[in-house]
């Protein structure tokens, strides 16, 4: 079996333990003489696999027990309607953060359904490099919550810390370094992510809620569209993506074994520093944008001197297995995506590519 290096941002690299499980299982799941692909919904079996999948994210993310776990379709970018359309009333604003295209994307849905308020914004000349620091954001008075985008996949920049607002919470899109690091739940309100990058495939979406903003959300909304009816069915009111969360289901399962979010969280330091050391030894020639301080331990971007330099890395990392890394058409460049599934020799192998790429171009 030929298995590349594969660096893309999502949908990204799964565990290839989790594959082969998957393959093991996939024309007879629990001897049920069924795929899981085939199987009801409605089954005892898939029932429990629900629930286990629901169990091993809030044991392992450490998720206190006021908090509800959803595992709902449709992506991010649906979650940038339902939370505004959940959590604001007649006559409240709730405060945004802007700090890359898709927590500009949210800011956007939001401002077609409610009055909200942008918080701040870090865009300069359709960019953005850093994360803004604690005095630049000014929360509209009443916001009943505050939206940020932990990590920007596109130009790789991430919250190394997040804002406390006492009485006002956060809801974060984790979509893109969910499960990567420690979190400590205090300022989060709700918490979001689409499984592509850590978690699992494309089609599961993980939505992390605190309790009391269920009890206090709107009326009057399509029941699809509505937390309390999607937490009192326990995220089955419709056909889930039940393919999506048997793989959500090995991937917790491998992080578990694999020694929990302290081994996960070492390892993605490391990972991240293996790059971004080459970077520093070499600034003038793998060029960085990013305020150093809001480097993303996920996504690690960087130019090259010239276009023809650009188009010769990508090319010569694809015959060394390398695949994946050519920048978003928005930001150009270099994109590494070291998400939890690429361990340490993978990027370790990206490191050495690039230090050879500058000793031969440089």
């Amino acid at each position: 079996m030929s298995r590349v290096l594969n660096f893309y941002p999502g949908p990204a690299a799964l565990p290839i333990e989790a594959l082969e499980e998957a393959q093991n299982e996939l024309l007879d799941w629990q001897k049920t003489g069924m795929s899981v692909l085939e199987i009801s919904h409605r089954s005892k079996e898939f029932d429990a696999v629900h629930n286990e999948t629901i169990d091993l994210l809030k044991k392992i993310y450490g998720i206190p027990d006021n908090y509800s776990v959803l595992l709902l379709q449709g992506g991010a970018t649906l979650q940038f309607a339902m939370i505004p359309m959940n959590l604001i009333g007649n006559g409240q604003t709730a405060s945004y953060v802007v700090t890359g295209s898709f927590s500009k994307n949210a800011f956007k849905a939001a401002k077609t359904l409610k009055s909200i308020h942008l918080a701040c914004s870090t865009e300069e000349d359709g960019k953005h490099f850093r994360i803004p620091k604690p005095e630049e954001i000014n929360l509209a008075p009443g916001s009943v919550y505050c939206h940020l985008t932990s990590n920007n996949t596109i130009f790789g920049t991430q919250w190394k810390s997040f804002p406390e607002y006492g009485e006002v919470p956060l809801a974060c899109d984790m979509s893109s370094d969910i499960l990567s690091r420690r979190v400590d739940f205090k300022p989060f309100g709700l918490i979001y992510a689409g499984a592509q990058k850590n978690l699992g495939p494309a089609g599961v979406t993980v939505v992390i809620i605190r309790n009391d903003l269920v009890d206090s959300s709107q009326e009057g909304l399509p029941d699809i569209l509505s937390y309390k009816v999607l937490v009192s069915k326990n995220s089955l009111f419709n056909t889930p993506s039940c393919f999506g969360i048997y793989m959500m289901n090995k991937v917790l399962k491998w992080v578990k074994k694999k020694g929990g979010l302290a081994f996960i969280e070492q390892q993605n330091e490391e990972k991240a520093k293996l790059l971004y050391d080459v970077i520093d030894e070499n600034p003038e020639f793998y060029v960085s944008k990013v305020e150093k301080d809001s480097r993303s331990f996920m996504n690690v971007t960087f130019n090259l001197p010239s276009e023809d330099l650009l188009t010769k890395f990508i090319e010569d990392a694809k015959t060394e297995n390398i695949i994946g890394v050519k920048g978003h058409r928005s930001a150009g460049g270099i994109r590494v995506s070291i998400y939890n599934s690429n361990n340490l020799e993978n990027v370790r192998v990206v490191s050495q590519f690039m230090k050879r790429f500058v000793e031969k171009n440089g």
